[in-house]
């Protein structure tokens, strides 16, 4: 039995050998491949990838820079020129010396408006609305904006201050 086993299992696979041999190969004849031409675009895409390198080949430095003379990025100022001499003015005799008083600057006050409310007994009061010294100040007749000055009258478009060091007038007009 055993070679008669063995004689069915060489001609099945032999059979089975022929059989898948002859689906693996063909008699029929194989069409060439397709070969596809490439477009216009693509030959225009390969022309300049060859510029591009050939521009980068150019453009590549085929000698170092020398030092330059001076340095762009280093300040370097002038010889400072000796001041001039400033006259001095000959002093005044003592008699001739009038006392100055100090002049005090004045602080930038600006009015900014004016507002309007009804008051008692059908009158307006006032509220002037100035800026200056970095603060906004609202005051009304009779009060101080600084220190130094004192609110005396608020008209329509005007309104006046009163020095409390000096005793001199300032007025301040809408603009």
């Amino acid at each position: 039995m055993n070679l008669k086993r063995t004689a069915t299992i060489a001609v099945v696979g032999g059979a089975l050998a022929a059989w898948l041999a002859g689906a693996a190969t063909s008699n029929r004849s194989m069409p060439p491949p397709i070969v596809t031409e490439t477009a216009p675009i693509d030959a225009r895409g390969a022309a300049l990838a060859n510029e591009i390198a050939r521009l980068h080949e150019r453009l590549r430095p085929s000698a170092t820079p020398n030092q330059p003379a001076r340095n762009l990025f280093v300040f370097h100022a002038a010889a400072p020129r000796p001041a001039a001499p400033i006259p001095v003015a000959p002093k005044p005799a003592l008699s001739e010396a009038a006392p100055l008083a100090p002049v005090v600057a004045q602080p930038a006050l600006k009015l900014a408006g004016i507002a309007e409310d009804p008051g008692p007994n059908g009158t307006t009061e006032r509220t002037a609305i100035i800026s200056g010294e970095g603060q906004l100040f609202m005051v009304k007749e009779g009060e101080n904006v600084t220190p130094r000055y004192r609110v005396v009258k608020i008209s329509a478009d005007v309104i006046e201050l009163m020095d409390l060091s000096t005793n001199t007038p300032r007025r301040l007009a809408l603009r």
